[in-house]
């Protein structure tokens, strides 16, 4: 586990191989895009770059804890910390995308500074929780794939039949998996978590300004992601039945 720690790419490495996949996604891979779509299908390919690794690096890291049974006031591991750092990498990356292209996207923006500031204190300050921090990434990211892509085909929608039927094949089965994990799995676990924090069984190990910020942020990003698909729903609804009428007529 240490030998795996001191071969571990650092924070500085993590987030230059974001800046470098932006780079090349956004002089490259989308070089022919319109200005408006081009920066932000380019954050879309980071986001593929990071989301499904980091499932798959947050449960490994899960699986492989040293603390068995782990608590939501495990101390981090070694494993722990490189998840983490690539997160945080990432987030910064994409954090200064938003910065260059769409300042005035605020909402995104305060999404992504929240975020920074949960994995930050973890990793670099309180040294403990991220096992809670792991499991929700793995719900965060788990509909990582999915939502690039159709993101990616409702760009090019407009232009392109193939993207449109993407986009319109997608929807459904996004929209029902991403309700699922964030309207079921991920509250039911914050849930755990407050009840854990609550009762006061981790001490001193997770100071209360910790962890009470971090169900802050926590349960206000679950809260705009159900908002978020329950809109997304209603117009897949509303276009379902307009086309429904269309035939019709």
């Amino acid at each position: 586990m240490e030998a795996l720690a001191l071969c571990s790419p650092t924070f500085p490495t993590f987030f230059l191989l974001f800046l470098s996949i932006y780079l090349f996604a956004y002089f490259l891979v989308f070089r022919n895009w319109g200005p408006k779509h081009r920066p932000e299908a380019s954050s879309c390919f980071i986001s593929l770059a990071h989301g499904t690794p980091a499932v798959f690096m947050a449960a490994h890291a899960l699986i492989n804890t040293t603390q068995s049974p782990p608590t939501f006031a495990s101390p981090n591991s070694a494993l722990d910390n490189v998840v983490l750092e690539y997160s945080i990498s990432y987030f910064l990356m994409d954090l200064v995308h938003y910065l260059v292209f769409f300042p005035n996207d605020i909402l995104f923006i305060l999404h992504h500074l929240a975020t920074l500031y949960v994995f930050f204190t973890c990793r670099y300050m309180v040294h403990h929780g991220a096992f809670a921090l792991l499991v929700l990434l793995v719900l965060a990211e788990v509909t990582s794939l999915c939502q690039n892509v159709w993101t990616l085909a409702g760009f090019r929608r407009a232009d392109a039949p193939a993207a449109a039927k993407l986009y319109e094949l997608l929807s459904p089965p996004f929209y029902a998996l991403y309700s699922v994990v964030r309207g079921i799995l991920g509250p039911f676990f914050v849930y755990k978590m407050v009840v854990f924090y609550l009762s006061g069984v981790a001490g001193n190990l997770i100071p209360r300004w910790a962890w009470s910020s971090w169900i802050v942020v926590i349960v206000t990003a679950i809260l705009v992601s159900i908002v978020w698909v329950f809109h997304h729903w209603i117009d897949w609804y509303k276009g379902r039945n307009y086309k429904a009428g269309k035939k019709v007529v």
